[in-house]
């Protein structure tokens, strides 16, 4: 069963966009292409990767959408649109027309106001993707998440996907209330969540496999085996450890499930979910 990666980044390092790539990241100020990720990829039996927006530009699309062309491991995206736009419509039918984009996404976690996605710009931008068949991803911190259950519940026919787990604190074993409330998103049937970015908020220098297993147990239990997609976030990863650390932390957890079951969460939920070919 081809095994994917449903959630990693490229980029051409550019100081000034990338000002979110702070002195402490330092490892990861320099570019991260198509041919770095390839190889990666190979050496861990992944046929395939979703490449994810970092940088809220159609420009951003461009080049994406130009290395997807160009490498056939690449075998979706998710870019960045501007969902309050006049001519939101145009733009989607626009990229309708490009196989591999499959959805859209919007740093929402950066937002000052921390409700936006329940602004009514911002719903109705949402409530046009469905008919172009692009997907959303929730990019959040769990101060949000208590927005969701009324943002998704608004739109049952839309297939949305939580990144990173909601970025819960898990350096300094916050699980309460994140737990809480990722149990009140799962009972909506359109939401998937990824297992991804979870090392980034783990202490980056002293981490261990036991740190992660309660939050994976939150999130298995909650949306079950179908409803949930294995990303590594490289190559922001890359601050707190190698690929194969990152993808290890998975691969033993799910070490006792079926094999069914480990091709659902390393592939098959990800095809499904956004559509590859």
């Amino acid at each position: 069963m081809p095994g994917i990666d449903a959630h990693q980044h490229f980029w051409k390092y550019d100081p000034v966009r990338d000002s979110w790539i702070t002195d402490d990241m330092s490892v990861i100020r320099k570019d991260f292409l198509p041919i770095n990720l390839k190889p990666v990829l190979r050496q861990y039996h992944l046929d395939g990767s979703v490449v994810v927006q970092s940088n809220q530009s159609e420009e951003e699309n461009e080049f994406q959408l130009k290395n997807a062309q160009e490498h056939d491991f690449i075998k979706g995206i998710v870019g960045w649109v501007n969902l309050q736009a006049v001519d939101l419509e145009e733009r989607l039918a626009s990229y309708k027309s490009f196989n591999k984009m499959k959805g859209f996404r919007h740093v929402l976690q950066g937002e000052s106001q921390r409700d936006v996605m329940l602004s009514p710009g911002f719903m109705n931008g949402i409530s046009k993707l469905k008919p172009f068949g692009f997907t959303y991803d929730i990019l959040i911190f769990p101060d949000q998440l208590q927005y969701i259950p009324q943002f998704v519940r608004s739109f049952p026919d839309q297939k949305f996907v939580i990144d990173h787990i909601a970025k819960p604190n898990i350096r300094d074993k916050r699980i309460e209330s994140w737990k809480k409330d990722i149990k009140a998103i799962a009972q909506f049937e359109n939401v998937y969540c990824k297992i991804s970015g979870m090392v980034t908020e783990a202490n980056w220098h002293n981490w261990s496999r036991d740190n992660f297993n309660p939050y994976i147990d939150v999130v298995v239990n909650a949306f079950g085996v179908k409803r949930i997609l294995y990303g590594s976030d490289w190559p922001v990863c890359l601050v707190a450890g190698e690929y194969g650390e990152i993808i290890d932390i998975v691969k033993q957890y799910f070490s006792s499930y079926s094999t069914s079951e480990q091709d659902l969460f390393f592939g098959e939920n990800a095809i499904q979910f956004y559509n590859l070919s």
